[in-house]
């Protein structure tokens, strides 16, 4: 029988929750690195027990540790960024050259085909690849070359390169998503890339047509069809079927289509789901009641999942990292709060209860089907 391990990313630590596949009793291990912020943390899709988590603190910095056991060691990693083959330089070319601090990894994305292969997002925006399970690090530096670099403007949670899609069935095709300059697009393995914001709107943005400057939370797709996105947006749920050449508004009926994260069904490709919040100034549930959303059209229409969850008083804000879903039938969904609660639901979002409360702040939250 298949085993589920969700793998949490907390402001003090790192959690391992572990469940069998009927997803009713869960064991829990950690913290982690306890004490230290993690960031994301993400297995493999290859080899289950390959786990790499991002642990930073405001005294030793930025750290990159991986498990090759599932979670049950773990062993730092060298941890050199390179740019342009020397490391520890980090600089950015506008026409002045100037230095480009290196803050944090925010997200690690591994290789759907080689465990040793590794991505990595940081802050200041720019995109890092491993060939050696984060031993050591390329920077892509094309990104940063981008015509458009130099219009590139922090979002509130600092300029984050948050996102990382792979696309198994075309390696060398790669989305990006940055906060706050928007979504980018290569097709040859990061030699070159190119904006694709197309159809994005943003009240902080004077020229209704600008290549850049979009606020983007979290963008997402089904395996099956790699052109399809969606996209959470600083205000508005938007969706793409060309492969970011071109987006859409599906907000529809949502109660607010302010939110951080997005997530699609693992089964079915027209089923998403989304976590209104209130507004960009109060990051709580509109009305203080947890619900999320779920779309099976795509867009447009949707409907409020609030069984199991609280639904008075509640506060809490879930972050762009923070929802995932398994590959079971039928599709198990998991978001991670503030609050320190992450919830599960066996059913594709028709009932949720509580894995694990009182946690500290979640992060992120990532799943693995172990066979």
């Amino acid at each position: 029988m298949s085993r589920i391990r969700v793998l949490v990313g907390t402001r003090k630590g790192a959690f391992i929750l572990t469940s069998d596949g009927k997803r009713r009793s869960w064991e829990v291990s950690g913290p982690h690195f306890g004490g230290w912020e993690v960031y994301h943390l993400k297995g493999s899709p290859v080899d289950p027990d390959r786990l790499y988590a991002s642990q930073w603190s405001s005294w030793f910095g930025q750290v990159i540790q991986r498990s090759r056991d599932g979670g049950q060691t773990w062993e730092t990693a060298d941890n050199r960024f390179m740019y342009d083959g020397v490391p520890g330089t980090h600089l950015w070319y506008d026409g002045t050259p100037h230095p480009w601090e290196f803050k944090r990894v925010w997200h690690l994305e591994p290789s759907p085909a080689n465990p040793d292969t590794v991505y990595a997002g940081v802050e200041d925006a720019s995109l890092f690849r491993s060939a050696d399970g984060g031993q050591t690090w390329q920077e892509l530096p094309a990104l940063r070359r981008h015509e458009s670099g130099g219009r590139w403007q922090p979002g509130a949670g600092g300029m984050c390169l948050h996102t990382i899609l792979l696309d198994p069935d075309a390696p060398g095709r790669i989305f990006i998503a940055i906060s706050a300059a928007g979504v980018f697009r290569t097709d040859d393995a990061g030699k070159t890339w190119r904006a694709a914001n197309r159809g994005l709107k943003s009240q902080y943005i004077a020229d209704p047509d600008a290549e850049v400057g979009y606020c983007v939370h979290r963008i997402a797709r089904h395996r099956s069809r790699p052109h399809v996105l969606f996209m959470q947006l600083h205000w508005n749920v938007m969706r793409s079927d060309d492969a970011g050449e071109s987006w859409r508004n599906i907000s529809g009926d949502l109660p607010s289509d302010f939110g951080f994260p997005i997530e699609v069904h693992a089964n079915e490709p027209d089923t998403i789901y989304v976590v209104p919040i209130k507004s960009d100034s109060e990051h709580y549930p509109p009305e203080g009641k947890l619900r999320v959303y779920r779309s099976r059209t795509g867009g447009n229409e949707w409907e409020a999942l609030s069984k199991g969850l609280p639904q008075r008083d509640c506060y809490v804000n879930v972050l762009r990292d923070a929802m995932a879903v398994d590959s079971l039938d039928p599709c198990g969904v998991y978001f991670g709060t503030t609050g320190g609660q992450v919830y599960a639901s066996g059913d594709s979002g028709d009932s949720w209860a509580p894995i694990v409360r009182d946690l500290p702040a979640v992060l992120s939250v990532e799943v693995q089907t172990v066979q």
